[in-house]
């Protein structure tokens, strides 16, 4: 069995920071929410103003060139891309991203599911096409555009969900080597739980139909609970999972990297698993929920920052949208063999 290594990560932020006053400030701005765990505001958050997720990924795939070479990337064999709200209906980002980057690859899929913890499970879909086949490389990229242009709606920003998101990519470079191999990956798909999460306009039209009212995310009191129930409880779950499989107890993971959604759910799933915050990355405050881009995006950070050392057991861990997939994943950092 090929061993397949997560070699590299890279991210990318759009504009300025936008402070929590563009929200909380907003005239008519609603409190109903603002005080529960799950909409507690972060300080800043980044926008997009115009960029598409082809812009993102592009930007955020140049640190790899610079580091790797450019003929190098360009000659990935699998590319897979998830965005968090697609550009244009029918199609997805994956064709622009492989024409922008002058790739040629033989595997490319357009993800739709599983959202914020959508980086594992492309990691674990390249893997298995690594394994599998003659392909040798592979890019995983998450673009998430929602903050900028769904939660800034003249109606949408005055409610407490608005003021979570940020934008942003973050993108990850698998090779079939032993650089940073993936020691073990397991997955969870949550059909019981599919469809809890809803879109919501208050006309009651169908998105695609014409009218007034702004789509947004239907949050309840009710729906929040169960929500903040499932995150605190799956993600450790799959976490401990993942470091059983390796022998390893969750007390003695180096770092843990989550996706971002709150506070809560940080402080909840490291006190679940033994660790002290400096093992566990939070990117909340400076760059709210980025979705599905906050584990690539929190992981590059670490890495920059010196906080990953040759040979640290990285744990990559998340859930999507109510609960209806979570996944983790364990990486033995430039363990080259």
């Amino acid at each position: 069995m090929k061993t397949v290594s997560l070699t590299d990560v890279s991210g990318y932020l759009p504009g300025e920071p936008v402070p929590a006053s563009y929200y909380t400030d907003c005239p008519g701005a609603e409190d109903r929410l603002r005080d529960n765990p799950m909409f507690r505001v972060p300080p800043l958050r980044h926008h997009v103003t115009g960029e598409s997720n082809v812009d993102l990924v592009e930007r955020a795939v140049q640190p790899l060139i610079e580091r790797h070479g450019r003929s190098e990337i360009r000659a990935v064999d699998v590319l897979l891309v998830h965005s968090q709200l697609p550009d244009t209906p029918f199609v997805g980002a994956g064709t622009e991203v492989a024409r922008r980057l002058g790739l040629n690859p033989s595997w490319l899929i357009d993800v739709a599911n599983a959202g914020c913890a959508s980086f594992v499970h492309m990691l674990e879909l390249a893997r298995q096409i690594l394994r599998s086949t003659e392909a040798r490389t592979a890019l995983i990229c998450n673009a998430q555009t929602a903050a900028g242009q769904l939660f800034t709606q003249s109606e949408v920003r005055r409610l407490a969900q608005a003021a979570i998101p940020g934008d942003g990519c973050g993108v990850g470079y698998l090779t079939t080597s032993a650089s940073s191999p993936v020691l073990e990956l397991v997955s969870r798909h949550i059909g019981a739980h599919g469809g809890d999460m809803t879109a919501v306009l208050d006309d009651g039209r169908r998105y695609w139909e014409p009218g007034r009212s702004q789509l947004r995310i239907g949050f309840s009191e009710e729906g929040v609970s169960t929500v903040l129930e499932r995150g605190n409880r799956l993600v450790p779950e799959l976490v401990g999972e993942v470091c059983d499989r390796i022998a390893v107890p969750t007390e003695e993971i180096d770092l843990l990297v989550t996706n971002q959604p709150n506070r809560t759910f940080l402080h909840n799933w490291r006190r679940s698993l033994g660790l002290p915050a400096e093992r566990h990355p939070d990117t909340f405050d400076t760059c709210g929920n980025l979705f599905g881009a906050a584990i690539p995006i929190t992981l590059d950070r670490a890495l920059r920052s010196g906080r990953v050392h040759e040979g640290d057991l990285v744990v990559l861990g998340g859930f999507a949208h109510a609960g209806d997939y979570a996944a983790a994943a364990a990486i033995r950092w430039g363990a080259v063999a």
